[in-house]
């Protein structure tokens, strides 16, 4: 055997056992005659001890050993005189008998230490490296004990998971796909799936009432924070069930994954909001309630008093940040500069502070009346000590995501985005299309599948801007975790949906003939919902970014930089491929 024991084993009740050991060196130091190494594997770190008194030559080859060598020991079990407590194996240490050098190694481009001194670039090229820090592998960890909660979870409830083809037909509707060369069908391709979406709905069909899988999704979409060009869903779909049955089976497995993984008892229903409510207060389909600040609107008290800014817009609206008023005007103005800048894109932001006798002053006073601003005052329920922040814009919606963002910010600036308190909701009643001005027609919100609320039904023919979906987002800390929706599942109501979206039936039949005949044998009533597994290991973890707690993860070119990937093609492939590279100037 390589190891009798991991690195992170020993205890003091072990003292006294010859033991091997196996790992890598963390690091060495010498102390007058002794020489000390940590070594270190998966499971932890261990002290091994050489001393020149006891075996001269032994401690001159410890002394040689060099960052991240591979090494196995044989030694004893003793008490530590100086104990480490920060350490789980911090009251021992192994003195040292053999040394067996398994591989050397050349010297890190970085240090491996929970605060090391690589950038995330040099960090991602050497992955393999910044693995096997502890706080990245903590990380994936997570990862492994929340698909293993999850599978538990489902187990007991009847789901059965059922894998689902990676090279299917591409459907341009929704982000772009990835698309892939079939050599056997020249000139053809399949694509990655964006989802398991139509399979997950024919295994309904099939009679799999209860399915899920923690599956890889492919979508060609530029990248941020949250965004992997692949990422991981644990998707999820039921047969018989109406839109409180996914709920109730959801969030049950949401409250479990809290208690099982973050130890966090959540014994309350989750606050249910409608999306118009969502947007109206807060600017966002995912508001982060961990705190207040909720948008009130200022039309009625700030508008035609002269100030044209006001006079002349569509909406106005602030928030009011509790005992803020301290913020000096230098504060103000970077506030300002914060919500101008470019992927903001106010024109400017006016702020009134409430003072300790209850006056108003703001940066608007020469239009204002002192008893107008202590009208817009109480319609913030604002009292001495803080400060209301307003924007005002000619277009309602967008002005509102602007007045999210400014929330957001003042929510960082003022520390109440605690990432170890949590607020979770759904967001439901979603509106089923949304107007694309690239494509200069009415688009699917989620997906063309999406069952409206039957009351909204007939609004199809006469306003289908206005109907709502059967749809639902879990959302926590203002991250969209999951979402989903009641399916259609019958084929005159799905033909309809599709000629809405501007399908002709020809193109219909062509992109899901494959579904609407499915639905003329018998389809059930069926929904279901699909959770982001990186964004919610991320979530658990207190990631600002999905990258750490995914393996071999992309750069924000969508780029591997350790692999190098992607590349460039052999011309022998591109001829066996049928393919011609043209790129375009």
């Amino acid at each position: 055997m390589f190891r009798s024991h991991t690195c992170g084993e020993l205890r003091l009740t072990d003292a006294g056992k010859n033991v091997t050991l196996a790992g890598w060196v963390q690091r060495t130091r010498k102390m007058g005659g002794m020489t000390f190494v940590d070594l270190r594997d998966r499971y932890g770190i261990t002290q091994l001890v050489f001393n020149t008194e006891v075996n001269a030559a032994l401690c001159e080859r410890a002394n040689h050993l060099g960052r991240e060598f591979v090494i196995q020991v044989q030694g004893t079990v003793s008490e530590r005189s100086s104990k480490n407590q920060n350490l789980p194996t911090g009251e021992i240490e192994i003195i040292v008998s053999e040394l067996n050098v398994l591989n050397t190694a050349q010297t890190p481009p970085f240090t491996i230490e929970d605060n090391t001194d690589g950038g995330d670039d040099l960090r991602m090229k050497y992955r393999y490296l910044d693995l096997r820090r502890t706080a990245v592998r903590k990380n994936l960890e997570l990862r492994h004990r929340m698909t293993m909660e999850v599978r538990r979870y489902l187990d007991s409830k009847g789901f059965l998971e059922v894998e689902t083809p990676m090279l299917i037909g591409s459907t341009p509707e929704g982000a772009r796909d990835f698309v892939v060369p079939s050599r056997m069908n020249p000139g053809q391709f399949y694509a990655l799936p964006q989802s398991p979406q139509t399979l997950k709905q024919l295994l309904m069909v099939s009679g799999f009432d209860r399915y899920f899988q923690i599956v890889k999704c492919f979508r060609d979409e530029d990248l941020r924070a949250d965004r992997q060009p692949e990422f991981t869903q644990i998707d999820c779909e039921m047969s018989f069930v109406e839109q409180e049955d996914i709920i109730q089976m959801f969030e049950g497995m949401a409250k479990h994954l809290f208690k099982e993984l973050r130890g966090v008892e959540l014994t309350e229903p989750f606050l249910r909001m409608p999306w118009a409510d969502a947007m109206k207060y807060y600017g966002s389909d995912k508001p982060d309630l961990r705190f207040g600040m909720k948008f009130v609107e200022l039309m009625d008290i700030m508008k035609g008093h002269g100030f044209s800014v006001f006079d002349n817009a569509a909406y106005i609206g602030g928030i009011c940040a509790e005992g803020a008023a301290h913020y000096t005007r230098k504060q103000l103005d970077q506030l300002t500069e914060f919500v101008k800048r470019p992927q903001i894109g106010a024109k400017g932001m006016v702020y009134a502070r409430i003072e300790a006798d209850g006056n108003v002053k703001s940066s608007v006073d020469k239009f204002y009346s002192q008893e107008v601003l202590q009208q817009m005052k109480e319609a913030f329920g604002a009292k001495p000590g803080d400060l209301i922040l307003i924007l005002s814009g000619d277009d309602a919606m967008k002005t509102r995501k602007q007045l999210c963002e400014l929330r957001l910010e003042m929510g960082n600036q003022l520390g109440l985005r605690d990432k170890n308190t949590f607020a979770c909701l759904w967001v439901v009643d979603f509106p089923m299309f949304e107007w694309s001005e690239e494509e200069g027609r009415l688009m699917a919100m989620h997906h063309p599948f999406t069952h409206p609320k039957d009351e909204d039904i007939p609004l199809l023919d006469t306003n289908p801007a206005a109907v709502r979906a059967d749809a639902y987002d879990m959302v926590i800390n203002g991250v969209e975790v999951g979402g989903g929706s009641i399916r259609i599942h019958d084929s005159e109501l799905q033909a309809k949906m599709f000629e809405i979206l501007g399908f002709t039936p020809e193109k219909a039949q062509e992109q899901f003939g494959f579904l609407m005949n499915a639905f003329k044998f018998g389809a059930p009533p069926h929904g279901g919902l699909a959770y982001g597994l990186d964004r919610w290991v991320s979530l658990f973890a207190g990631l600002d970014s999905i990258r750490d707690c995914i393996a071999f993860p992309k750069n924000n070119s969508g780029r591997d930089v350790m692999l190098d990937a992607p590349g460039f093609l052999d011309q022998k492939q591109l001829d066996e491929l049928n393919l011609k590279i043209d790129i375009k100037e």
